[in-house]
């Protein structure tokens, strides 16, 4: 585990002193404010204390915002060949995979802490459903880890930055509306693209409504990913 953290705390100071990040979380914030209080809907017009707008265009905001950040994670180690270098300090594939995985989803986790303030103003302009609330941004972090699994993936079969964002954007969008789009009828079929789609579980999540099903999908998502990441890796020690 100290192995997963050396390189989660690297690897996230380089976006830090990159500036990537503050760019990164100031761009958030901007798209996600601009919608939550202006154009998506005015809170102290509607006089409504919620923040299912913000939620809303959070789950989009977070479908590209994801890959950017990702998409440099492996890509970049396998271009300046410090990926073979890594791997000779007695760290395993694996945790090479959890120390970039941890450090991409702690930067996200920090841009969605930065919207706290949204929480708190709306919740002193009326009577707010705090159980939504919690449940908005649990759906949020829990998309949030599932897209990053996936983006790693999607950096860990190439050495180009830019095909790693568009790969990941394309696996991406089969969970995050593709599904809700093949999703036609009440058959069985519909039942399993339901499931699927991860608009199914945010909007559960974001009711207030925990279900150990939303988990058990996020969760297996995540760890697929990173299993898919693992054996990209491993497949280059095959092949050495």
């Amino acid at each position: 585990m100290k192995s997963v953290w050396i390189i989660a705390k690297r690897e996230l100071s380089s976006y830090f002193d990159s500036l990537i990040a503050y760019m990164m979380i100031i761009l958030f914030l901007i798209i996600s404010g601009l919608f939550t209080w202006i154009v998506g809907g005015d809170v102290f017009i509607t006089g409504q204390a919620s923040l299912q707008v913000f939620f809303t265009w959070g789950y989009w905001t977070l479908f590209f915002f994801i890959p950017t950040i990702t998409m440099r994670s492996l890509a970049e180690e396998s271009r300046s060949g410090t990926i073979e270098l890594l791997s000779t300090k007695a760290v395993t594939d694996w945790q090479i995979v959890l120390g970039k995985y941890l450090s991409s989803y702690l930067l996200v986790i920090i841009a969605l802490a930065c919207t706290i303030p949204y929480y708190i103003t709306v919740a002193n302009l009326g009577n707010i459903d705090h159980g939504a609330v919690i449940g908005g941004y649990l759906g949020l972090a829990l998309i949030s880890g599932a897209y990053v699994s996936i983006g790693i993936f999607a950096s860990s079969t190439t050495n180009n930055q830019i095909v790693a964002i568009l790969l990941s954007l394309l696996i991406s969008v089969f969970f995050h509306f593709l599904f809700d789009v093949l999703n036609t009828n009440a058959s069985a079929i519909s039942s399993v693209l339901s499931y699927l789609s991860t608009r199914t579980h945010f909007q559960s999540l974001a009711r207030g409504v925990i279900d150990s099903r939303d988990f058990i999908y996020f969760f297996s998502l995540i760890f697929i990913g990173l299993l898919l990441s693992q054996t990209m890796l491993s497949r280059r020690n095959w092949q050495s």
